[in-house]
């Protein structure tokens, strides 16, 4: 699958495995979507990233999210997802760039995602990373680099449904980080 071309992003994240699973079935019955993640995660969880054209993914969506019903913890129908959003899930993208960091951690996989799309729509930031649940006790965190401006205006955007949401961890900016942290943080 080349992650690069999608445009339109669905997310679920269920309470229960059981429900996830069932949810999936239900999903690629209903519509030709095409499954990016389906997966046990931390803290019992289950989680569907799901790509498609605006219809078969508004259509699983909402076959998903009937199924769910009150076991959904998060989701996310996105039909214009930011380009830098895909190939940062669960991977690091390097960048010269080392002005400004800025990070967001969530409490549910689904608004890491949205988090990361609503930051790289304000403009002037890269994002670098976007890790999804695995050993984090069900978080997700967003990382992103560029000038002071862009990137407090970047968190703030990424936090603000988050914070909506009541599912904002924590969030941090770090101006001029100090060049020995940078090989743990890329």
């Amino acid at each position: 699958m080349e992650k690069e071309n999608i445009i339109v992003l669905g997310a679920l994240e269920f309470k229960s495995i059981v429900i996830g699973i069932e949810a999936l079935d239900q999903m690629v019955k209903v519509a030709p979507i095409r499954i990016i993640d389906a997966r046990t995660i931390s803290s019992g969880k289950y989680l569907i990233i799901f790509s498609g054209d605006v219809a078969s993914v508004e259509y699983a969506y909402n076959a998903g999210y009937e199924t769910g019903g009150d076991f959904v913890v998060d989701q996310l129908f996105l039909p214009q997802v930011h380009p830098d959003v895909i190939p940062a899930i669960g991977s690091t993208i390097n960048t010269d760039d080392w002005d400004t960091i800025g990070i967001i951690e969530t409490l549910s996989i689904v608004s890491g995602i949205e988090s990361a799309d609503s930051a790289a729509k304000t403009g002037g930031v890269k994002i670098i990373e976007i890790r999804l649940a695995d050993g984090y006790g069900g978080k997700s965190y967003v990382k992103m680099i560029g000038s002071l401006d862009a990137v407090q205006a970047a968190v703030k955007a990424g936090t603000a449904k988050a914070r909506e949401k009541n599912l904002l961890g924590m969030d941090t900016i770090i101006p001029q980080p100090d060049k020995e942290i940078r090989p743990f943080f890329m």
